[in-house]
C-alpha cells in the first residue's frame, strides 16, 4: 500500500500552484483533486466471531469493530475534448471486492480516459476502470438514500473494466451510452475466460424531479469450459416528489444459463424502493425495502432447498455535522426463506444490525 501512497504523494508535488476550494483543489479549472473517507462502526446481534459478517455484503461488513470502508483520493482531468480520471482507494470496501484482482490493482478504484469525438455533439469514447453504468447506488456512502448499501448493489457491479461510447443530448434530457467489458465487476478477466462482454445505458430526465434509467450486461464470466451465458437488466427511477421528499424504486433482473449451452435459465430478481425526507440542512430521514430472490444461487449461494430468497428492511438518520461532514445511523434487518444466518453455531432465519458511519470529503 505504501508505493500507492507515493505515487499519490508525487502527483501532488507536481502541481505545486494547486489552490483549495470549498470541495477539492483545482489547477487552471482543468484539474481537480478531491478526497473521501468514511469511518464505520457495524454491531451484528447474531455476534460474529471472527468479526466479518455476512458473505454477500462487501460494505460496511465488520462487526464490532471501528474501521475505514472507504478511503479515497482522487485526480480528475477536463478540458473541452479530453477527460481522465485516477482515483486509488483503502479500506475493507477495497479489501472485500477487489480480493479476485491481480495485487498491483487492488487499490485501483478508477483509471480513465475519455476522447470527445465531435465538435459539435457531447459523444465521448471513454476506456479503462470506471464506476459500474448498473445500479442506483455507488460505493461512495455519502452519494446515497441510506447508509449501507442495498442487495441489489452489493450483488451486482461497484466497477467495470472496458470501453464505452456514450452520447448526451443538447437539452441533457438523455444519455445513451454502449459498452464493451471485461467481464462482471472484473479488472482481469477470470483465469480461462475468452469472452467479450456488453453493456448498454439510457438514462431520460423529462424533468429535474425525475431520472429515469435503463440498463444492462450480456456475457460470460466464467472459463471456457465453463462458459454460461448471463443476462442481466437494472430498471430505476429517481423522483423528487417534493422539495424535502424524494423516492427511487428499481428492479434488478439476471438470468443465467444452467449449464453450457443450455437453453434452461437460472432467474434470479430483486425489487426495492427507497425513500428519503430532508428535513432541513442538517437532519434527515431515510428506510429502504427491498427483496431479494435468487433461489438458485448464480449470485448468493446458500446450498439450502429455498436458496436466498431474503426480505430486507433498514431506516436511517442523518446529521450533516458540517457542509462535508455527515453522520448518519442505521439500524437494518434481514428475513430468509431458509436459515441461513449463524448466530451461537447455530442456523437462524433472521438477522438485525446497527450501523454508523461518519464520513468527511473535500
Amino acid at each position: 500500500m505504501k508505493k500507492y501512497l507515493v505515487i499519490a504523494l508525487m502527483v501532488v508535488m507536481f502541481f505545486p500552484k494547486a489552490q483549495q476550494s470549498s470541495d477539492s483543489m483545482k489547477l487552471g479549472n482543468k484539474i481537480t483533486f478531491s478526497a473521501y473517507a468514511e469511518l464505520f462502526y457495524s454491531y451484528d446481534f447474531n455476534e460474529p466471531g471472527h468479526h466479518k459478517r455476512q458473505d454477500f455484503l462487501y460494505s460496511y461488513n465488520r462487526h464490532n469493530e471501528l474501521n475505514l470502508n472507504l478511503g479515497l483520493v482522487k485526480a480528475t482531468y477536463q478540458s473541452e475534448n479530453l477527460r481522465a480520471n485516477l482515483a486509488l482507494m483503502a479500506g475493507t470496501y477495497a479489501q472485500d471486492n477487489m480480493a479476485a484482482e491481480q495485487e498491483a490493482l487492488r487499490y485501483v478504484n478508477e483509471a480513465s480516459i475519455g476522447i470527445k469525438i465531435s465538435k459539435n455533439k457531447k459523444l465521448w469514447i471513454d476506456a479503462g476502470i470506471m464506476p459500474s453504468h448498473i445500479g442506483w447506488e455507488s460505493a461512495i456512502g455519502k452519494d446515497n438514500m441510506n447508509l449501507t448499501r442495498s442487495l441489489a448493489a452489493e450483488n451486482s457491479p461497484y466497477f467495470e473494466t472496458g470501453a464505452k461510447i456514450s452520447y448526451t443530448s443538447d437539452s441533457g434530457k438523455w444519455f445513451l451510452s454502449g459498452l464493451v467489458l471485461n467481464g462482471w465487476q472484473r479488472i482481469a478477466k477470470a483465469d480461462g475466460n475468452q469472452s467479450i462482454s456488453f453493456g448498454h445505458q439510457v438514462t431520460y430526465k423529462p424533468s429535474d424531479k425525475i431520472t429515469l434509467n435503463s440498463s444492462s450486461f450480456i456475457g460470460n464470466d466464467k472459463a471456457k469450459e465453463e462458459k454460461r451465458m448471463r443476462y442481466f437488466h437494472d430498471l430505476h427511477g429517481i423522483f423528487q416528489l417534493t422539495k424535502k421528499f424524494s423516492t427511487i424504486l428499481g428492479l434488478d433482473i439476471g438470468a443465467e444459463q444452467k449449464s453450457k449451452g443450455s437453453k434452461q435459465y437460472n432467474i434470479w430478481y430483486t425489487p426495492n424502493m427507497l425513500m428519503k425526507y430532508q428535513f432541513d440542512d442538517k437532519w434527515a430521514l431515510a428506510g429502504r425495502l427491498e427483496y431479494y430472490n435468487d433461489k438458485n444461487g448464480v449470485i448468493i449461494s446458500t446450498k439450502t432447498p429455498d436458496g436466498f430468497q431474503t426480505f430486507g428492511y433498514s431506516l436511517n438518520i442523518d446529521y450533516a455535522i458540517f457542509k462535508n461532514v455527515v453522520f448518519r445511523t442505521e439500524a437494518r434487518g434481514f428475513t430468509s426463506k431458509d436459515a441461513i444466518f449463524v448466530k451461537n453455531n447455530e442456523l437462524r432465519q433472521g438477522n438485525f444490525f446497527i450501523t454508523t458511519s461518519l464520513a468527511a470529503w473535500f
